[in-house]
């Protein structure tokens, strides 16, 4: 019994890659039980994370690996707006940490073993016409293998923008805006056409004309859920924001 209980632990380290926390269903897709899970951790051979959550001893736990397993538990979890921009190089200033922007589809609460190393906020957002198994222009980074999903940087830039008069100064927001010349008009042309929120799509047209961005240039309006014919006008700490249709 020794001797199996041992060559399941060499299993185990063998398939852990470093920094990567693991769940119970991940264990005892290895034979691992959760009587055994309890003796390894009793052993000091796995550290428990929290309940059903487990990671190497003496083990840094990594980002990517993090996400990766929030991402099978939290339906449409990703990396979006701000951070997303960040990853993909869009940025006006640098953060020596800066705050992990985090969305997803529904109400949820992250667990505290990821919140307390990575500093982060969630946002529950449903901006687009879609399904949280099939996001629009939300994909693996870089299109890497094993890597957590991510906003493509058209799709960050309108999550930043519909946070603008709630969480999101407007000055930000324009100076990013600013950033996204290489923005690929096609896709921003879909995913604007399928935005559920019209303050968000008259402010895309507006900086983007603002600024004079190329791949705005090529956007066709009159495709666009712009609303009525009224202005849209909300008050924040920014001021009044006024946006003609």
């Amino acid at each position: 019994m020794a001797t199996i209980h041992r060559n399941k632990l060499n299993a185990l380290y063998t398939h852990l890659a470093p920094g990567a926390p693991l769940t119970s269903e991940d264990l005892a897709a290895l034979g691992i039980s959760a009587d055994l899970a309890v003796h390894y951790v009793r052993a000091g051979w796995l550290s428990r994370l929290t309940r059903g959550v487990y990671h190497k001893p003496n083990d840094t736990l990594s980002l990517h690996p993090s996400l990766l397993l929030l991402q099978r538990r939290f339906d449409g979890l990703h990396v979006g707006g701000k951070s997303a921009l960040d990853w993909y190089g869009v940025r006006h200033y640098l953060s020596q940490r800066p705050v992990l922007h985090l969305y997803g589809w529904s109400a949820a609460k992250l667990p505290d073993w990821f919140t307390e190393r990575f500093p982060c906020t969630y946002h529950r957002k449903r901006l687009f016409d879609e399904k949280p198994n099939a996001l629009l222009h939300v994909g693996p980074f870089e299109k890497r293998t094993g890597a957590p999903l991510v906003s493509a940087p058209e799709r960050a830039l309108l999550e930043v923008l519909s946070e603008v008069g709630v969480r999101q100064p407007l000055k930000e927001a324009h100076e990013l805006a600013e950033s996204t010349y290489s923005m690929r008009a096609d896709v921003m042309q879909e995913l604007l056409q399928r935005c559920t929120s019209v303050k968000t799509v008259r402010l895309c047209l507006q900086l983007g004309k603002e600024s004079s961005l190329p791949w705005a240039a090529k956007l066709n309006p009159a495709k666009l859920p712009t609303g009525s014919s009224k202005p849209w006008v909300s008050r924040s700490a920014d001021g009044l924001l006024v946006l003609k249709a």
